[in-house]
């Protein structure tokens, strides 16, 4: 199904944003109903060769102020400490009705919605890095100024990539931990496996295949089996077997609980960043 959206700007398209816009295109998103800025007059060449109307704010200090006219929806790709400056930038540019979606790490709803015009619908979205190859999950929070119709805008434009979850913005910042830090979480993983792989005489070549061949054939079948991952673990694991016995070492590093760890310190960071 080809999507579709009110005359769209997006501010500030970088890798995350770009990879947005590139899951958009692909569900067919007709380019000519968007307008796009870039901080560089290179990269903001690159999508015009593609057809798409951009321009770089090093070379048109209007850049953003002109994109977001008579735009229904505007979302923001610029690091979390330029978002207000972005929003100051553009708030009287901004139309009524209008809905503002920020994809930074931090910044708060509350500090979007007092640099905007009445009316103004502010929505807060956090994807993760996956939404680039359409395997994306999203966190995506409402402001007190969006109504169900500005979710769902916001929800369609990353679902067009990739899976959305609606939470409060109290839990947005431990999504991000879980599935925004996620993706960095899964490659130390499969770094750290593939050395005790070439650590037991295996070359790097042999042990990237089979290390993440392994990782992507059980997430697919985890997928497609509809069970419970202990479940599946189980069913690999036999009484007094090897795996039994490798598995043990594993949970007596008890990675819950180094997960849990690893998701506070992310959300505390966020804190920080919501704080400056």
């Amino acid at each position: 199904m080809t999507i579709e959206l009110p005359r769209t700007a997006m501010l500030g398209v970088g890798s995350m944003s770009g990879s947005v816009l590139e899951g958009l295109l692909a569900a067919g998103l007709d380019p000519t109903t968007v307008t796009l800025t870039t901080r560089s007059e290179e990269s903001a060449a690159a999508w015009r060769e593609r057809g798409l109307d951009a321009t770089a704010t090093e070379t048109d200090p209007d850049a953003n102020r002109a994109a977001v006219r008579g735009a229904g929806l505007v979302v923001l790709g610029v690091k979390p400490y330029l978002v207000g400056e972005v929003l100051d930038e553009v708030a009287a540019s901004l139309h009524p009705g209008t809905v503002v979606v920020s994809v930074a790490v931090g910044t708060t709803l509350a500090s979007m919605e007092a640099r905007v015009p009445a009316g103004v619908r502010v929505v807060r979205a956090l994807p993760n890095t996956p939404i680039g190859v359409g395997h994306g999950v999203t966190g995506v929070s409402a402001g007190t100024t969006a109504d169900a119709g500005a979710v769902a805008l916001a929800s369609s434009v990353f679902a067009a990539s990739g899976q959305v979850i609606e939470v409060p913005e109290s839990q947005l910042d431990a999504l991000s931990a879980v599935s925004g830090s996620g993706p960095a979480y899964v490659f130390l993983l499969v770094e750290q496996w593939q050395q005790a792989a070439e650590a037991l005489g295996f070359t790097a070549e042999q042990a990237a295949t089979m290390v993440q061949g392994t990782v992507r054939g059980a997430v697919e079948l985890l997928a497609a089996s509809g069970r419970e991952p202990a479940d599946l673990r189980r069913a690999v694991t036999s009484p007094k077997g090897t795996t039994e016995r490798a598995v043990a070492v594993l949970q007596d590093a008890d990675l819950a609980g180094t997960f849990t760890r690893a998701s506070h310190a992310a959300i505390a960071r966020a804190e920080e960043i919501a704080a400056s």
